[in-house]
């Protein structure tokens, strides 16, 4: 209906009971029985505000246009229903930066929360060299692969990273990660497609990955065990038909098995080991 009929107009239809399926109308009606939905919007802009955290639509000048991909992206490899694919409807950001100009030269980095050493050292490595060659380095805010693809970047003078986190910005999760966070903040951008409030529950993280890998010009995943969620966000970017890179690792370590999986699996897939190798595969080479 967005798609069709834009934000402010699907809204009122949806308010007011004009809408076609039954099913989606009796939840509509169920939902706002108990929740006033402007009002509910009212208080999430207060508290926003009080927060430093800004509302970004697709209407804005700084609304990330590779997005709108994920509307006509085929869910091939994702195993997820063509809704749970579609574009978020606005996304909260907190930080300086205009959130388009963040993600225009931008690299997805991510992988394990339970990280190795050997994990931990190339996902600095890579972000350091991707932020000091210019690019920005985005992630998911997690322990592990993607906040050391965080610190990394900020370890370069003037080097930025976007975090796209699975719940409200005002509850930043995981809590340990908190300092990081703000960090991020003053360098980069926290993002997230849930208003302030919001829990990090279990499904906003597969949910979350597709924001990651749209706003990105390739995917780079830096050890993930076998079945990890992390190749729900690989399978988007090819959906997406992005650049899908994968970092090899021990055959004996659990944490590369499913890097190798993912290789075998998806020939679209290339192997990479350094920043010049992420470069090429995204139409980029080092100079």
């Amino acid at each position: 209906m967005v798609q069709q009929f834009g934000a402010i107009a699907t809204l009122d239809r949806l308010l007011a009971g004009d809408v076609a399926d039954p099913v989606l109308r009796a939840a509509v009606a169920a939902r706002t029985r108990t929740v006033d939905a402007r009002r509910a919007a009212e208080i999430a802009m207060r508290r926003a505000d009080r927060s430093g955290i800004r509302l970004v639509t697709p209407s804005d000048s700084d609304w990330p246009t590779s997005l709108d991909d994920l509307a006509t992206t085929d869910v091939a490899t994702l195993g997820v229903s063509r809704r749970d694919v579609m574009p978020p409807l606005c996304l909260w950001v907190r930080g300086a930066w205009s959130l388009g100009d963040a993600v225009t030269r931008s690299v997805a980095l991510v992988g394990a929360r339970a990280a190795t050493d050997y994990g931990i050292r190339i996902s600095t490595d890579l972000a350091f060299g991707l932020a000091e060659r210019g690019w920005t380095v985005t992630s998911g805010g997690a322990h592990g692969v993607d906040a050391a693809a965080h610190r990394g970047a900020l370890t370069v003078p003037g080097g930025r990273t976007v975090a796209v986190l699975a719940g409200g910005l005002d509850r930043p999760y995981p809590a340990g990660n908190a300092a990081l966070f703000d960090l991020i903040a003053d360098r980069g951008l926290l993002v997230s497609e849930w208003p302030v409030g919001a829990e990090p529950l279990r499904h906003r993280f597969l949910l979350r990955n597709r924001i990651v890998a749209a706003v990105t010009a390739g995917t780079v995943v830096v050890e993930a065990a076998p079945r990890s969620g992390t190749s729900t966000m690989l399978g988007c970017a090819l959906d997406l038909q992005r650049p899908a890179m994968i970092v090899p690792g021990s055959v004996e370590s659990v944490l590369s098995q499913g890097c190798h999986v993912l290789l075998r699996r998806y020939s679209a897939t290339r192997l990479v080991t350094s920043v010049d190798d992420v470069l090429e595969d995204i139409g980029q080479p080092a100079v």
